[in-house]
C-alpha cells in the first residue's frame, strides 16, 4: 500500500497539473459514477490527508479518491499515449494541455467540498500536515499509548493514531528503534516514534524514492524493508520476514534479529 509521503507527492504533482485548468472532459469508469460529467468544471485544487486524495472542482464539489494497495494517478500531456492499459482507467481529467488518469483508484467519491472533513475526523494527526504542531505530536503520542499492550509493528499501520505510516515505514521505524516489530507499545517512548515517523515522511515527500538510511544508491536505501538476500544494511545479518497482524490488516514483516531485540513472532 503507498505510504503517506507517496500519496502527498501524488497530490502535489496533480495540483500542479490541473489546478486553475478548465476540464474539457471529466468521467468516471466506475459504476457508481459512471453518468457523471465533470466536463466545464473548473479545478480549484487537490489536497492530502493522510492516504486520502482530495480534488476539488468549482460548485462545492470533491472528489475522494484512496490508491489502497494498487492504485496510481498519471499525468500526460494532452494526446500523449497512456502507459497503463485503458481498462484500468477509472477516472479520466482532462484540460486544454494536460490529462490526469487514475488507474485502479478505489473509494470513489463525489462529496460537497464542505463535507470533506467527515471521511477523514477517523484519522489521527496527518504527519505531512503544513500545520503541523506540538499539539499535533502530543496527541498522535497518546492515542499510541492509548493501548500499551498492542504490539508496535501494529499500530504503526493504524491510521486512526497516525495517519501516513504504511508498511514500508512501520518496518524501517521499528529498526531504527532497535526493536522487534511485535514489541508491546509500552516498551517504546511513543514521543520519540511519532517524531521518527515524521521525520521520514518528511524526508521523502518531496520525491520518489523512498529513503531511510540516508543513502540513494540502488539497494541501500533500507535498512532491512525487503532485504531477505541482501542482510541487514546496518550489521549485514540475516533479515527475516513473517506475517504481522490479522485478516485483511496482514502484512509482511522485515526485521533483522541480531539489531532488534525482542518478541518473536509465532507463525
Amino acid at each position: 500500500m503507498p505510504e503517506g509521503d507517496t500519496v502527498f507527492l501524488t497530490g502535489k504533482l496533480l495540483d500542479k497539473a490541473l489546478a486553475g485548468k478548465t476540464l474539457v472532459r471529466g468521467e468516471f469508469r466506475h459504476p457508481a459514477l459512471a453518468t457523471v460529467d465533470l466536463s466545464g468544471r473548473d479545478v480549484l485544487g487537490v489536497g492530502t490527508v493522510g492516504k486520502h486524495l482530495f480534488t476539488r472542482f468549482s460548485g462545492d464539489l470533491t472528489l475522494h479518491s484512496h490508491l489502497r494497495m494498487d492504485g496510481s494517478w498519471d499525468i500526460y500531456p494532452a494526446g500523449g499515449r497512456w502507459r497503463t492499459p485503458a481498462h484500468h482507467a477509472r477516472v479520466i481529467l482532462v484540460t486544454a494541455d494536460v490529462q490526469a488518469i487514475g488507474f485502479r483508484v478505489h473509494d470513489l467519491k463525489l462529496v460537497p467540498t464542505t463535507a470533506e472533513h467527515d471521511l477523514v475526523a477517523h484519522l489521527g494527526p496527518d504527519l505531512l500536515d503544513p500545520q503541523w504542531s506540538d499539539e499535533h505530536a502530543e496527541k498522535a503520542a497518546a492515542a499510541l499509548a492509548a493501548q500499551p499492550d498492542r504490539e508496535l509493528g501494529d499500530a504503526l499501520l493504524d491510521q486512526r493514531v497516525m495517519a501516513g505510516v504504511g508498511n514500508l515505514y512501520k518496518v524501517e521505524i521499528c529498526h531504527l528503534l532497535k526493536v522487534s516489530p511485535w514489541t508491546p507499545v509500552s516498551e517504546v517512548d511513543t514521543r520519540k516514534v511519532v517524531a521518527l515517523a515524521r521525520k521520514l515522511l518528511l524526508a521523502n515527500a518531496w520525491r520518489h524514492e523512498q529513503v531511510t538510511t540516508g543513502d540513494l544508491g540502488r539497494g541501500r536505501r533500507n535498512w532491512v524493508y525487503e532485504r531477505t538476500r541482501q542482510g541487514c544494511f546496518r550489521c549485514g545479518g540475516r533479515v527475516e520476514v513473517h506475517d504481522q497482524g490479522e485478516g485483511v490488516h496482514r502484512r509482511p514483516t522485515w526485521f533483522c534479529p541480531r539489531c532488534q531485540p525482542g518478541p518473536r513472532p509465532v507463525d
